[in-house]
């Protein structure tokens, strides 16, 4: 393994990765503020344009993984470059659309660039001194949420004053601008699985299984639950991932190495990783509802799309600010710890959010307080990661727990959706949710925060902390208690 870069040089690169995972994370959000148009602007009906944000999620959780293998295979740095190529061409292919058909390509082509994230934080471990690690991990993780909090106000602004198509030609810019700084500051570091074959079959048996998957998680609600075609997909999701899992357990150089996420600090990792993302997404599904809601509900607060966006923002910057100081946390106490302490935020968060939905600026406290412990837990989960999994693996081992993280917020999106559509009111005519199912999905995900922080509890500790290179840390026995726990 190469030392590290200097530190003038590895401080480019992480700006430049935090600054690819924000624009990764702006891409998911940049619709956002077109719902209620896209039907109208693609001559489609809602059910066909509710596929410009679904095809987005499937796409990014298959590429994912598969961005991460080929990491470790043919070089980070190299699959960063190619991650940005779909970004830039699908905001063409977006900003040029005129029908639903190419929208939903362009989006499924943004969807392939979601692997910068976990590429990066791989890379971080070859070019970053020890000292800065921690912290450089965890700006980067973060930069998912700070995109999604900093995204939606931006897109809000463009949707307002300019036309719709602004937003793509400026994701394209910002995707050209991602590409030439990874090509002029990022460095190249040697591929840790050079020589290994890619695995095509998991590759595939892993696709069609996360389709079947996410498929009936997202649209259950709009077929039915109890449907023929949701529970066929429920079904046929668990015999290909078990059929995959075998695959994968018996071949020689396998797309995710399941014995090493098999081991102890791995595994309750990524469990955490579940519930965490469940967390995450929760918040963020119910604030911006209960700030747009008419004020005749009683408990809306009546604010335009742009404004509520412009409220949720602070939430972004604390994770901007928060992250680093995790990783602080991180290195003086252990990345166990940083994760427990982020998740139990969280859950304090609810806990606000629950007496102060009332105000706008309860609802801002809220977010800031629950984007802090995001920040927290985002930044931990992969310095737990890179500490337990072979150096070869780290790409991999990443793209998977930021797989878990996604289908954590796909499900929290389906059970808290599932929450807010059955407890509803009737307001002027209209069927609206009602404020004890605002509160009910707020203590929903005050509950699955405790379960986090319960789960994270039992990841056992290290003996060695996190390096910026070599060999993989050995997971001690459960009663060895030190400061990397």
């Amino acid at each position: 393994m190469d030392d590290p870069q200097p530190t003038a040089r590895s401080g480019g690169v992480v700006a430049t990765l935090a600054f690819a995972g924000t624009v990764a994370a702006i891409m998911q959000t940049l619709v956002t503020p077109l719902i209620a148009e896209l039907p109208q602007i693609l001559h489609t009906s809602s059910s066909n344009a509710a596929w410009v944000i679904t095809v987005t999620l499937l796409v990014a959780a298959v590429c994912v993984p598969i961005s991460g293998r080929l990491g470790d295979l043919l070089g980070k740095r190299r699959m960063l470059l190619v991650c940005s190529v779909p970004l830039v061409v699908g905001s063409v292919v977006c900003a040029l659309s005129s029908s639903v058909v190419p929208m939903i390509v362009g989006r499924g082509l943004q969807g392939m660039g979601m692997g910068m994230v976990p590429l990066g934080i791989s890379l971080l471990r070859d070019v970053v001194p020890k000292e800065k690690l921690s912290s450089s991990i965890a700006l980067v993780s973060a930069s998912m949420g700070i995109g999604g909090a900093l995204g939606l106000p931006i897109a809000s602004a463009v949707a307002q004053y300019a036309n719709w198509r602004v937003l793509f030609w400026g994701s394209a810019a910002l995707a050209l601008t991602i590409c030439a700084l990874i090509r002029f500051l990022v460095p190249e570091v040697p591929a840790g699985a050079r020589g290994q074959r890619f695995d095509v079959p998991g590759a595939l048996g892993l696709a069609v299984g996360l389709v079947c998957l996410l498929l009936a998680v997202s649209k259950g609600a709009d077929w039915g639950w109890a449907s023929t075609t949701t529970i066929g997909l429920f079904v046929a999701s668990v015999v290909v991932l078990l059929v995959w899992g075998l695959w994968e357990l018996r071949t020689e150089d396998p797309l995710v190495d399941l014995r090493t996420t098999a081991r102890p600090r791995v595994l309750i990792t990524n469990i955490a990783s579940l519930f965490v993302g469940f967390g995450m997404y929760a918040g963020m599904l119910i604030a911006p509802q209960l700030l747009q809601f008419p004020e005749a509900t009683g408990y809306g607060l009546g604010q335009s799309m742009l404004a509520a966006g412009l409220w949720m923002a602070p939430g972004g910057v604390m994770m901007m600010l928060i992250s680093p100081l995790g990783g602080k946390l991180t290195d003086a106490r252990g990345p166990k710890f940083t994760l427990v302490c982020g998740v139990l935020v969280i859950a304090a968060a609810y806990g606000l959010g629950i007496v102060l939905m009332g105000s706008a600026w309860g609802l801002m406290l809220f977010l800031m307080v629950s984007s802090s412990g995001v920040g927290l837990a985002y930044g931990a989960m992969p310095a737990l990661i890179m500490s337990s999994v072979p150096a070869s693996e780290t790409s991999a081992a990443n793209g998977f727990n930021t797989l878990m993280r996604s289908l954590g917020t796909s499900v929290g999106a389906a059970v808290i959706g599932a929450v807010l559509s059955r407890m509803t009111t009737t307001t002027g005519g209209f069927t609206l949710t009602s404020e004890d199912g605002f509160r009910t999905g707020l203590m929903f995900g005050c509950g699955v925060a405790l379960v986090a922080a319960l789960i994270a509890s039992f990841i056992p500790a290290v003996r060695t902390s996190l390096t910026a290179g070599g060999k993989a840390d050995e997971p001690a026995a459960p009663e060895v208690a030190t400061a990397t726990s």
